[in-house]
């Protein structure tokens, strides 16, 4: 271990980051909670984790390693056992023959550093970086200590015919039966990579199992097809569905702890060719916390946004195909409007997240608990706003404004492929004109569009001029616009991109609509007012996004649909 150079509490005195009086009162915590001075100074709130980090590597003369900003070599992962790196909080990042440099958390952890030395039978070089990052790259990078390849090997040998009633009693063991760790594996190796969903598709000779990252399907790894019947059932008993039932489409949901997060899982089991295909959407409870701002609205359309959010009745529909995004927004203005003097009642179908303040109702078809019954029912509670998970049909949409117009905000999603259609869906379901232009006070469509990863964001030399002019890029704005693009890395998993945020359409109803509305009005006419009106359509918003390097012109070529490239 290098030599160790003056005092922490000194060195961050010296920076300027903390004073005198502060290490005195971090070292009479240190003493009296019987932690390290770095940790009481991070407790304490007198500096962060990275400067404590900073001056630790200073002190011991090491090298800091900030690993949001300095790209690890993936392959060199293979360097240290799995298991050591999440047990220890190792890190290798650079090899020189038999010279391996890791990154560590503790300069003081000798034993650790003995271990590598005995297990991996080389010369061991130290670099330092923060607990909290190591830890979450290790979460996003290392695979789980057991692959795919060697639980199936595991299940094999312990025999594909013990069924997996013998393994429910091992449900939190991590080490118990093999197809409790294969599928506990697959399920944490999906939470870490960020997936939205994770597919579990019996094939004819296989079983495909492929994760949707940022909306698109990654090939996983496939599991062989003896091993299909316990794979599903043990997911059966983790969703807590009948393993009998193979004939008809049920659902389930798990709850599991992933990291140090509790995960919910809702499961749907749907009967195949080729045996039963599961899905399991992964609920984070960061998505019910999110909030308007990170949404992705432009300034002007935020402000909008929020001015129509705070409107005391009427009707506000958010629109788009599914997996845009529409009930996260709606989850987020509930959370802007969720407060001790506002009663808000929801009718979901399923129930994704559970808010405190918030009461919410599950449908249940199979009950009689239907959308409409609820809804009656909710207006006998008094709420000041009502959500409705989705108009689907002519009575749902009566009941809906009815009670826009009895003094209640109802906010509620439609399938349109933008917010002029939604008045003409709205009239084509039934709903009559001047009820439609006098219940609703606005129409927000919208798409979601990958972010350019930040870790390999990089100048497109030579960006499509067709696709751009497709998209409505003038010939000046061409000229004078820096196009991105993201050439692929780590963090990224290889594609450009990592995270979504969405690009909106929104069309308050005013007057002028409400009018067209009431006339019936073809929806070119409707668009047209709409335009006039100061409505940003979906694809100005998208090249917007481009132009402020968010997103990238294949992106929004992707997800924005030919009829919206004619738009002016």
């Amino acid at each position: 271990m290098a030599r160790k150079k003056g005092r922490l509490g000194e060195i961050l005195v010296d920076w300027g980051v903390v004073t005198t009086g502060g290490v005195e009162e971090a070292l009479q915590h240190a003493r009296r909670e019987g932690v390290r001075i770095g940790e009481a100074l991070v407790a304490l709130g007198l500096t962060d984790e990275e400067d404590v980090t900073k001056a630790l590597a200073a002190q011991y003369d090491m090298e800091y390693v900030d690993l949001e900003r300095q790209a690890v070599v993936p392959e060199l992962l293979r360097e240290v056992p799995p298991d050591i790196i999440r047990r220890h909080l190792v890190l290798p990042i650079a090899k020189n023959g038999h010279r391996l440099k890791v990154i560590i958390t503790d300069p003081l952890d000798l034993e650790t550093l003995d271990l590598l030395r005995f297990r991996l039978n080389a010369e061991i070089e130290c670099a330092l970086a923060s607990r909290t990052r190591l830890r979450d790259f290790i979460e996003r990078f290392v695979r789980s200590d057991v692959s795919i390849d060697e639980a199936v090997h595991q299940l094999e040998d312990s025999g594909a015919d013990v069924m997996v009633e013998t393994e429910a009693s091992d449900e939190d063991d991590p080490d118990g039966a093999p197809v409790i760790r294969l599928v506990t594996m697959l399920i944490t190796e999906a939470v870490n990579l960020r997936a939205s969903d994770i597919h579990i598709e019996p094939m004819s000779n296989r079983i495909r199992v492929r994760y949707r990252i940022d909306g698109i399907c990654r090939e996983r790894d496939n599991i062989p097809k003896r091993m299909q019947g316990p794979v599903i059932n043990r997911i059966k008993i983790m969703s807590g569905v009948d393993l009998a039932e193979k004939r008809l489409p049920t659902d389930g949901r798990i709850t599991m702890v992933v990291g140090e997060e509790d995960i919910d899982f809702r499961v749907s089991f749907i009967p195949g060719y080729h045996g039963e295909s599961v899905v399991l959407r992964i609920l984070r409870p960061e998505s019910a916390r999110m909030g308007v701002d990170i949404l992705g609205f432009e300034p002007e359309d935020h402000a909008r946004f929020d001015r129509i959010i705070k409107r005391p009745n009427g009707i506000f529909l958010v629109t788009g195909p599914t997996g845009s995004g529409k009930t996260t927004t709606l989850y987020a203005a509930l959370n802007e409007l969720n407060r001790p003097d506002r009663k808000i009642i929801t009718a979901e179908d399923p129930i994704e997240y559970n808010f405190t303040g918030i009461n919410q109702c599950q449908v249940n078809e199979v009950t009689g608990l239907t959308f409409p019954k609820i809804l009656r029912s909710m207006l006998r509670q008094a709420p000041n706003i009502i959500l409705v998970g989705e108009i689907r049909d002519l009575e749902v949409a009566e009941v809906a404004i009815q009670a826009a117009l009895t003094g209640h905000l109802v906010f509620s999603t439609l399938h349109t492929n933008d917010a002029p259609s939604a008045i003409s869906r709205l009239i084509d379901m039934g709903v009559k004109p001047f009820l439609v232009a006098s219940s609703i006070q606005a129409i927000l469509a919208q798409r979601l569009v990958r972010i350019i990863c930040e870790d390999c964001k990089e100048i497109d030399p030579s960006p499509d001029l067709k696709v751009l002019r497709a998209l409505g890029f003038s010939e000046d704005e061409l000229k004078s616009a820096t196009i991105y693009r993201g050439a692929g890395c780590a963090a990224c998993g290889g594609s450009g991109y990592r995270g979504r945020l969405g690009i909106f359409e929104l069309m308050e109803v005013g007057h002028a609509i409400a009018e067209l509305a009431m006339k019936r009005a073809p929806l070119s006419e409707i668009r047209q007012e709409a335009r006039a009106s100061g409505m940003t359509s979906l694809l100005e918003d998208g090249r917007k996004k481009i132009v402020r390097g968010i997103t990238s012109p294949d992106e929004l070529v992707r997800i924005t649909q030919v009829s919206e490239l004619a738009v002016d």
